[in-house]
Parts: C-alpha cells; sequence; structure tokens
C-alpha cells in the first residue's frame, strides 16, 4: 500500500445542506450518500465563505476569504494556489466537471482537467471561432444534439418556460445529461487510468444547480413525497431593501432558466423542490457509480474521500430563489469525509468553513500549510482532539445580479447570525437558538441593540484586518510551502 492516501473531492454545485436522508431529510432519496455518511464524519455545521459559485471555490482553492482572494464574482480571474503543491509532491492531478476556474481552460496545477461548466451557459454557433466548448458541449455537438438553455426552451414555448420557475425534465438522452456526463466521464477515466502515483481527483457535478432539469424516472420518485416547502409571504416583514431588489432582478432577468414571480403557490413551491430534489438522487446514484469504481480499482483502500457543495439554495425560502443572500438554505452546505483512521457514523456541529477542507487535503497529503491561511484544518476535529471554530463568517460583493449593495458580510456563531451591510441602515440579527427559520429580524429591537452593536464592531474589525493582512501577504510574496519529507 503506498504511503501517501488518494484524495477524492467529489463536489455538487447549488446543493442545501438538508438534503440528504441519513442526515436528517427523511423525503430524500440518497442511499449512496448515506452510505457515505455511515462511512465517516459528517459536519452539520458547514458554511460556504461566499454565496457565489466562484467566490466561494477560489477560498476552497486557495485557503483564503474574499477579502484576500479579491475574488467576489463569478467573472474574475482566478486560479487554484495548492493543486500544484500536491503535485509536487508527487500527486497525480486530475479534475473532471465543474470547477468554475477563470478562464474556464486554465489548468490550475492539475495534469488533466474534462472541463464542464455551466448547465445553462448559451452557446452561441456564430461565435465558434471564439468560444468555450467544454467537453460535454462537444459532446452534443458530435451527436447532433441541441444544448438546451433558457434561450431556446423560452422560444419553444414561452407560456411554459414563464410558468416553470426552472423546473423542467430532461428529454435528450439519458447519457447526456451534465451530471450523468460528468459521472460516466469519471468513472471511465478511473477504469483507464494506469499511473501509479498517489491520486488526487476532483469531481464536480453540475446539478442540483438550475435549470432543475431531473430524468423523469428520477422525478418519479418523487410523485407522491410530501416535500417541507416554506410558508408563502408577500410582505416579507424586515428584510433590508437590497433583497427586494435581488428578488425584482430574479423576476426580470430569469438566470439560469428560472423564470421567478411573486405570486408563488405551494403548488409551485413542492413542484420545484421535487425537481431539486430528484437531481440530487440522479447525482446520487453517480456518486455511487464513482466510489464503486474507486473502489473495483483499489483505491479506496487508502484514500480520503471528500464530499462537499459550494454554496445552497433558497428554493423559496425568504421569497428568494438560488443564492446571493445570508440565509442557512444558501451559506450552509453538506460536508462528509471518510477513510482510513477516520471515524465512521460520526456527526458533529462543530462550526467549520468549506475552505477548511483545503488545509484537511494538505494535512493528509503530508505537504506544509502556509502559515498566513485563513483556512483551518478539520483533521484535529476528526482526531477529536480541538474543536471547530467560535465564528464563520461570509462576504459577497455587488455584481450584476446583486447589484443594491457594494458589500455585505455575515457572522455567524452558534446562537447569533449578523449580515451587515456595508454603509447602509439596514441590516440582519438573528437568535439561531429560539428562531431556526431566520424570521424575526432583530436588527432594530432595541433590547439587542447593544449586542447588535457589538457584533458591528467585531465584524468591521474582522474584515478590515483581514483586508490588512491579506496586503501585507501580498507585498511578502510568501513562498509555496514544500512538501513535508517523510
Amino acid at each position: 500500500m503506498q504511503d501517501k492516501p488518494n484524495i477524492i473531492l467529489i463536489m455538487t454545485d447549488q446543493q442545501r445542506f438538508d438534503t440528504i436522508a441519513a442526515l436528517g431529510a427523511s423525503w430524500m432519496n440518497t442511499p449512496r450518500l448515506d452510505r457515505l455518511v455511515r462511512a465517516g464524519v459528517a459536519f452539520s455545521n458547514c458554511f460556504v465563505t461566499s454565496p457565489v459559485c466562484v467566490a466561494a471555490r477560489a477560498s476552497l482553492f486557495t485557503g483564503m476569504y474574499p477579502h484576500s482572494t479579491g475574488v467576489f464574482s463569478n467573472f474574475r480571474p482566478w486560479r487554484p494556489s495548492w493543486v500544484q503543491w500536491l503535485a509536487t509532491a508527487g500527486y497525480h492531478c486530475v479534475s473532471i466537471g465543474k470547477m468554475h476556474i477563470n478562464p474556464y481552460d486554465e489548468l490550475g496545477g492539475f495534469h488533466q482537467r474534462f472541463v464542464v461548466e455551466n448547465k445553462d451557459r448559451p452557446l452561441f454557433l456564430e461565435e465558434a471561432d471564439r468560444a468555450f466548448f467544454d467537453e460535454w458541449d462537444k459532446a452534443l455537438m458530435s451527436r447532433g444534439l441541441i444544448k438546451p438553455s433558457r434561450y431556446n426552451r423560452f422560444e419553444d414555448d414561452p407560456d411554459h418556460y414563464q410558468e416553470a420557475l426552472g423546473c423542467f425534465t430532461w428529454t435528450l438522452d439519458e447519457n447526456m445529461h451534465p451530471d450523468v456526463f460528468v459521472g460516466d466521464t469519471a468513472k471511465w477515466w478511473i477504469a483507464s487510468r494506469k499511473s501509479e502515483a498517489p491520486l488526487f481527483l476532483q469531481i464536480g457535478f453540475p446539478g442540483p444547480h438550475p435549470p432543475y432539469d431531473p430524468i423523469k424516472r428520477y422525478l418519479d420518485q418523487y410523485a407522491e413525497t410530501d416535500i417541507p416547502v416554506p410558508l408563502i409571504s408577500t410582505e416579507h416583514r424586515g428584510q433590508p431593501s437590497a433583497q427586494a431588489k435581488l428578488r425584482q432582478n430574479m423576476i426580470d432577468f430569469n438566470f439560469d432558466s428560472v423564470a421567478w414571480r411573486e405570486d408563488i403557490t405551494p403548488d409551485d413551491l413542492l413542484r420545484l423542490r421535487k425537481h431539486y430534489a430528484a437531481n440530487v438522487t440522479m447525482i446520487d446514484e453517480k456518486v455511487g457509480d464513482i466510489l464503486d469504481g474507486l473502489e473495483e480499482r483499489g483505491y479506496l483502500e487508502n484514500a480520503v474521500v471528500i464530499f462537499a457543495s459550494d454554496h445552497g439554495d433558497a428554493l423559496g425560502d425568504h421569497g428568494h430563489v438560488q443564492k446571493w443572500t445570508m440565509y442557512e438554505g444558501v451559506t450552509r452546505v453538506p460536508l462528509i469525509i471518510s477513510g482510513r483512521n477516520i471515524p465512521i457514523n460520526l456527526s458533529t456541529d462543530d462550526l467549520v468553513q468549506l475552505m477548511d477542507v483545503a488545509p484537511t487535503i494538505l494535512d493528509y497529503a503530508g505537504v506544509k500549510v502556509p502559515a498566513n491561511w485563513e483556512a483551518k484544518s478539520l483533521k484535529p476535529i476528526l482526531e477529536r482532539s480541538q474543536n471547530g471554530r467560535e465564528v464563520v463568517y461570509a462576504e459577497l460583493g455587488r455584481d450584476h445580479i446583486q447589484n443594491a449593495s457594494e458589500y455585505i458580510v455575515m457572522r455567524r456563531d452558534k446562537r447569533w447570525k449578523l449580515v451587515w451591510y456595508l454603509g447602509e441602515d439596514e441590516g440582519e440579527l438573528y437568535d439561531l437558538e429560539n428562531d431556526a427559520g431566520e424570521e424575526n429580524n432583530l436588527w432594530e429591537s432595541e433590547q439587542y441593540r447593544t449586542l447588535r452593536d457589538r457584533l458591528i464592531s467585531e465584524t468591521k474589525d474582522w474584515s478590515i484586518r483581514g483586508m490588512l493582512n491579506a496586503k501585507e501577504e501580498v507585498l511578502r510574496k510568501p513562498q509555496a510551502p514544500m512538501a513535508i519529507k517523510k
């Protein structure tokens, strides 16, 4: 058996924390993820550093918050830092599926990348001489298939498109669904691999990010399932005005094929959540295929397997859909770690950040973690020698969708969540111990004014110190850490 463990990082895009049966979502059908939960440690309080895809992923692959990476939006160029360090330490590094590096075809330290990007990313053939075609694009075109997107869906049936809320049943060949395509590509690659070097394999599923487009036979599994849906209100009391602007943008511009509306009904939300759940179940099956393929090749005999997502989806909570808010359904994600010498069937409610996966991987790979990183290794928690964080943070900057606020920061501890909007009088304060649903915004309450002001001060200090430290580290130009020699 090789000394260094194989490291398998499986990520979904936009998967909520409450989507795995073994972790309390009894309405879900996720037998393969349930098996992974029983085989390892589940973190029930894992939070992203940003409710935006690229910003969250940049943190994960650099070990730093957005204020240090400078990546707050989906269009900012960035590249991973520590993948190259694994390669230097002797790992064969491969990425299959969605990674969201900008530019898309940047190797980012990997030896190989099989890129699959957004499901709804438009592809205009008249721009073929300069467009980026990912592996899925090329597979579709080689079969003469037209990629479904908000453009052709709307043209084919505008009335249905407006009513669908992003929910569509997949109509092309099953193996051409992007999540199936990524899973099958990963299993093919695993079966074909010849190298005996330790493996770092990152697999990125495009779903359940919208459009919510499962294959029908997976949707049929939820035909009689009663999935919890949020209470509906059009008043949205206590929400800062920036959220009203965000909601209107979602209505006006139907991002990712989601034509959002104010007049959402309980039946609408149930349909939305069934499509979403079916997409998760479809991915669950492919995760099982991948793990089976790794087991057949003997890779799991000495491995660390990590399953996570880059952020969640509101799915109608608080009148919102998709992301760009700091509610639990968006900022809280599943995180499961299993492998040799890792406890089994254990759940911890310690507060952790998704980017903490980065130093955890380096620890297990025997690569030194940079001293200036803001991410913290989870290995001491897995070894039950240390607790998690006292506070977690998330940051959100202005972009073309959330364009009402310049800068938003979430500060969350076990009981209190503060959301601070730079330069604005409005904000959010929730007592999560007594208001887990975040329905009662205490920002304006005199009773909690002293607490609110203290948490604002702490949040400002954290943000400013982080930006100053990031600037200092850039000026110092710290050297990349080398592998620890054993």
